[in-house]
């Protein structure tokens, strides 16, 4: 870790990391009703949507999945866990 990076920006702010979670979870999903051909294609547009957002924080994390955020519409529910592992 670089010794003149502040705590503030090597923290893993969870309020910051389930906002973007939030966000990429609408943004594939949104109001669409559940269709159990379309899962794969949705699951892995909000992994890539939130890591490519995550990235962009410039923390010194591996993300992996210590943040869980519930999603829910009228047909659907998704939890989606964050852990970061400083590098």
């Amino acid at each position: 870790m670089d010794e003149y990076q502040t705590e503030e920006e090597t923290a893993f702010v969870v309020e910051e990391v389930t906002k973007i979670i939030e966000e990429s979870v609408e943004a594939a999903i949104g109001g669409s009703a559940y269709q159990h051909s379309r899962v794969n294609q949705w699951s892995t547009s909000v992994v890539e949507q939130s890591l490519s957002q995550l990235s962009k924080l410039g923390k010194p994390f591996k993300y992996i999945g210590s943040c869980t955020v519930r999603w829910e519409n009228e047909s659907m529910y998704c939890i989606i866990s964050v852990f970061g592992l400083a590098i």
